[in-house]
């Protein structure tokens, strides 16, 4: 017997992330690839696992500590020959983001723990409908997936449980988000415009027409998907799918306006199939169920205006719905266990952003965990505990709404995935290779149920790969047939006021890996776009490789910005990373005048050392 250290493997870009659950005690006899701990980065979960089977010896972490890379978990006794240094266990796919010639690129990666391979069933029945590719899910990657295919010549089915395709994203998120937050900035900037000579008064709110312009928008898109989908002659199936073998999938049809089951079932027999189920946001188990807590899709309802509302959770989701509630008149608590708001982003950029947004919280409560809930007449009482050991908590506090928005979970125990032989991990993710194929050579899979970052922007890419590698394999197109998911960033943007966006290695990435850098930041205060828009309180930061090797300003690595329409723009900085530009090929590019785009050109300039739009650099 030897006594080893399983330690914490890479986790990509994230300098330290949160443990938020412990999964094995002293004692504990576990297997290699066990999950040990979750932890939580912004916008969801994952697990750590093993990289040794053995005995648990001694654990060295607790619930609430913020761990690294390499940091040890616990203590393992394991056999003679196990004792040899311990293997890196695989990187958590959801924590995996790429830096620019520093790490490969982000392609989809186990899910940090191992997941068996079933044997798949046998299928002996017959099927109402047959397909070269069947799509589970019609969310951006699952509709996305289907019309690629079909204009690469295939006959596909498309499985979506509700009335319209579009998916969480088009129905209940990215779009009805969107659409009540560009309402929201329209409300502060007009509260401003007094100042400026114009007054238009106190806004008077019509909830119902608000919700109907929401529910307006929503149409127009999913509307057009449906129309999409008929030119493109997908046959779309309403309802719940699982598979019933390695080439069926069985439908259980649902109608309405929700999820009612008809009763009926059809079976659909696939040669290759991509599956795009998704996943739901997460629900605390001690909260009750009562229509004053609600998860995003509820909060996107609007069904009233509270009074007093708290987000759980500091994250991207809970921060743009809070947004929107308190232009409406809500004040705000929000409570996270990390030590900041919007983990993920540099702390220089969350704290502009802060300072403008204080005027809505009553209280932001960090280092602070949630421990029980109960629903009385005057509201939820929601009790906290401190996070870290030592550290104090406020007292319950009675809110008139409340937001759960910790994360999401991705639905691959809800397939019966196994059944066509597909590997499943315990937290229900898919692991896929570079082309987005799973254990089981035929069946693909995108999106969220593959990994972190849960956005669509990544799944619509990936639905691409995964159509073009089946169309080129049932074409004998060698060309489509190797494609892969390359991408070397994926940008995350949140839609507050300002908003937030960053790109590739951040600031503080950068220092705990190491990394040298070259920082060119531009403060808006020096641009004439911002100044007479009367929002100059944004910046704009660029980081290049300034390792010795790299003579100086070298490629771009990473960047990031904080002001109005930040997420317009931050896709300029990924394609400068994409193309591995350095800070003369940004600056020399010649941005129009007077812009907030020419902020990212003039940000080069500072690091190049020939911005002339701000005071002499010292020397």
């Amino acid at each position: 017997m030897a006594i080893i250290d399983i330690k914490v493997p890479d986790i990509g870009d994230f300098a330290e992330v949160a443990i938020i659950e412990v999964l094995v005690q002293p004692g504990d006899t576990i297997k290699a690839e066990q999950s040990l701990i979750t932890v939580e980065s912004d916008k969801a979960s994952m697990e750590i696992p093993s990289s040794h089977a053995g005995v648990v010896k001694e654990l060295k972490v607790k619930l609430g500590d913020k761990i690294a890379e390499g940091s040890v978990v616990l203590t393992l006794e394991v056999q003679g020959a196990g004792a040899a240094a311990p293997a890196a266990a695989p990187a958590p796919a959801a924590l995996v983001a790429a830096v620019a010639e520093k790490k490969s690129a982000p392609a989809p990666a186990p899910q940090a723990q191992a997941a068996i391979n079933p044997v798949a069933s046998s299928f002996a029945g017959t099927a109402d409908l047959e397909c070269d590719v069947l799509v589970l899910g019609g969310g951006p990657g699952g509709y996305s997936a289907a019309f690629r295919a079909a204009d690469l010549g295939l006959k596909v089915v498309i499985v979506e449980r509700y009335a319209t395709l579009g998916g969480v994203c088009l129905n209940v998120g990215c779009i009805p988000s969107k659409a009540l937050l560009h309402v929201a900035a329209v409300m502060d900037e007009v509260s401003h415009m007094a100042d400026l000579g114009v007054d238009f008064g106190a806004p008077a709110v019509n909830i119902d027409k608000l919700r109907g312009h929401k529910e307006k928008v929503i149409g127009k898109l999913t509307g057009g998907l449906a129309a999409m989908a008929k030119m493109r002659k997908v046959t779309t199936v309403r309802g719940y799918g699982a598979f019933v073998g390695a080439n069926h999938l069985e439908v259980e049809e649902t109608t309405g306006t929700g999820q009612e089951k008809t009763g009926t079932k059809k079976v659909i027999a696939f040669k290759k199939a991509i599956i795009a189920a998704g996943s739901q946001a997460v629900r605390l188990p001690f909260m009750p169920d009562d229509p004053r807590v609600v998860d995003s899709t509820g909060a996107l309802a609007l069904k009233e205006v509270p009074k007093r509302m708290l987000i759980l959770g500091g994250g991207i989701i809970g921060l743009e719905m809070g947004t929107v509630y308190s232009t409406l008149g809500a004040r705000l608590d929000v409570v996270e266990m990390m030590d900041g708001l919007m983990q993920g982003a540099d702390r220089d950029l969350v704290k502009i952003w802060q300072k403008m947004n204080a005027k809505r919280f009553d209280n932001i409560m960090l280092k602070t965990k949630t421990v029980g809930a109960k629903a009385t007449p005057e509201g939820i009482e929601v009790t906290f505990a401190a996070a870290e050991e030592g550290g104090t908590a406020p007292a319950p506090q009675t809110y008139d709404l409340v937001l759960q928005a910790v994360g999401r979970t991705p639905n691959g125990k809800k397939i019966a995935a196994e059944k066509a032989g597909v590997a499943v991990t315990d937290r229900g993710f898919i692991n896929v290779d570079i082309q987005m194929r799973t254990n089981v050579p035929h069946i693909f899979a995108i999106g969220d149920i593959v990994g972190q970052p849960m956005l669509a922007h990544k799944a619509v890419h990936e639905a691409h790969v995964a159509a073009e590698v089946i169309a080129g394999e049932l074409q004998g197109n060698k060309e489509l047939a190797a494609a892969a998911f390359n991408a070397r960033v994926i940008p995350s943007v949140a839609y507050t006021d300002p908003e937030v966006a960053w790109v590739g290695l951040t600031e503080d990435q950068a220092k705990a890996q190491g990394i040298k850098v070259k920082k060119g930041l531009f403060p808006w205060t020096a641009s004439g776009r911002a100044i007479a828009n009367g929002r100059d309180e944004g910046v704009t930061k660029l980081l290049f490789d300034d390792s010795p090797e790299a003579h100086g300003h070298g490629k771009i690595l990473g960047g990031g910005m904080v002001g109005t329409h930040a997420g317009d723009m931050i896709g300029e900085i990924a394609l400068a990373i994409e193309m591995g530009a350095d800070a003369v090929d940004i600056g020399k590019t010649i941005h129009p005048h007077p812009t907030l785009g020419e902020s990212i050109g003039m940000a080069a300039e500072i690091a190049h050392g020939s911005c002339t739009d701000v005071p002499p650099q010292k020397k």
